[in-house]
């Protein structure tokens, strides 16, 4: 597992980290045991960068990692964290220092710590990243020591572009894969410029790039895959990258003519992310110990040539750009 910087921060992370939606909840069940095990499969396997939000399972995956990290000991990873979806009714206006000091109060006693490493927006309303007094707000919980660096997650390049502008954003967490690809352009020229670590999550498109889902596949009630597909619950961008789904199946079936011999889809899916310099972390998510160990492989396959980046990006044109690349 190759490991660099992130960003201006002072934390080194491995190129593949956690993430731990999945054993949080909106993913079906998924239960606290195998949660354990794909936390512990990912760091055996040399994750150093584990993402995670206040809201999975109502703090119920930052507890899995607090009890994890205390049961192994030793070198302890980046952990990041995310604050706002708490908020009800979710708005600009809410994003108060008296309100994010509150959640990060919950989330410090949740991972069992004295600060935590890294806070992230939590994909805030647009009409935010124009408040600088949000901005202000974390630059004071940082000094008052609740929280050791704060970045955004984003939902649009616009909103990353924006945030980066503030001084105190060292991170950027957004949608890049195979299917979201808008990101590439200026966004990560900015972001590399101005030495800002970024984030690539939904990285398998909610699975559709692992090549495992069929037009037959069902989810469970409480997985984001059944009632999230038009963004009934929050951002359609998040549930199969806002692909529609017999659309992203007929896109997966060309592209998984161009994974190399001994990689499965997923990890080839993982390893074009990778292929982009401004990328600091990719984050899939796992549901037991052999998807995390699995996942942490990507790293190993060999860098893809330029014909295959090529193939994938004019998929991505001809196929999947006229659905999101105008939307995100």
């Amino acid at each position: 597992m190759r490991e660099h910087s992130f960003g201006r921060t002072g934390f080194t992370v491995s190129d593949i980290g956690f993430g731990a939606w999945q054993i949080g909840g909106a993913w079906g069940e998924v239960s606290e045991a195998d949660g354990r095990a794909a936390l512990n499969a990912a760091l055996d396997s040399g994750m150093t960068f584990v993402d995670t939000a206040d809201v999975y399972g109502d703090g119920r995956s930052e507890r899995i990692i607090a009890d994890v990290l205390k049961s192994r000991g030793g070198r302890r990873p980046m952990v990041a964290t995310k604050a706002g979806r708490r908020l009800n009714p979710h708005v600009a206006q809410g994003y108060t220092k008296a309100n994010l000091e509150s959640f990060i109060d919950r989330s410090l006693k949740n991972l069992d710590v004295e600060r935590l490493d890294l806070v992230q927006l939590h994909c805030p309303p647009t009409d935010a990243y124009y408040q600088p007094d949000l901005f202000d707000a974390l630059d004071e919980l940082k000094r008052a020591g609740k929280i050791g660096h704060y970045g955004v997650s984003v939902e649009k390049v616009e909103e990353a572009l924006k945030a980066i502008e503030y001084p105190g954003v060292e991170s950027v967490q957004i949608i890049f894969n195979i299917f979201r690809q808008r990101p590439a352009g200026l966004f990560f020229a900015e972001a590399k410029r101005r030495s800002v670590a970024v984030i690539a999550r939904v990285p398998l498109a909610s699975g559709l790039l692992s090549g495992k889902i069929n037009s037959q596949t069902t989810f469970a009630a409480d997985d984001h895959r059944n009632f999230n597909r038009h963004g009934e619950a929050f951002d359609v961008g998040e549930t199969f990258a806002g692909v529609p789904f017999e659309i992203g199946l007929k896109a997966v079936e060309e592209i998984s003519k161009l994974v190399p011999a001994g990689a499965s889809m997923a990890q080839f899916a993982l390893r074009w992310i990778l292929m982009h310099e401004a990328v600091t972390v990719v984050i899939p998510g796992a549901r037991n110990a052999e998807q995390a160990a699995a996942n942490a492989a990507a790293s190993d396959i060999a860098p893809l040539g330029a014909d295959v980046m090529d193939a994938t990006r004019d998929v991505y044109e001809r196929m999947i750009a006229p659905y999101v690349h105008h939307r995100w």
